[in-house]
């Protein structure tokens, strides 16, 4: 065996669990930068931190769950809470905006519930 496949080979993969925490944290990390752009309270030394920590989270939760949903998913976080930070720090936020962000939230359950595990 060649040293570049032991090295592959000897690469952990990791558990669904610790791949979802990775989305999650990395959608939590998604809103700090996407407020910074527009909130100057924000440094910017902190958005890119925030930015670059984002990606390599969810690049590593790919490797145990599928692409398209880790992507939805993390995106759906990032959506909803910066439309919650807007309208905490803009001082409201209107019933139709509710309305669609519950309905993303519930579409967001949905693909997490129906994921199915990829065969390799």
């Amino acid at each position: 065996m060649s040293d570049q496949a032991t090295a592959v080979k000897a690469k952990k993969t990791i558990s669904k669990n610790r791949a979802w925490a990775y989305v999650a944290i990395g959608g939590s990390l998604e809103i700090v930068w996407a407020a910074g752009f527009k909130y100057e309270g924000i440094p910017s030394i902190v958005v890119l931190i925030a930015l670059l920590t984002s990606f390599d989270l969810v690049i590593r939760a790919t490797q145990a769950l599928p692409v398209g949903t880790t992507y939805a998913v993390f995106a759906g976080i990032g959506t909803v809470g910066t439309v919650i930070v807007e309208a905490v720090l803009s001082g409201g936020i209107g019933l139709p905006k509710v309305g669609i962000i519950l309905l993303l939230l519930l579409f967001i359950v949905g693909l997490k519930m129906t994921s199915v595990e990829e065969r390799r």
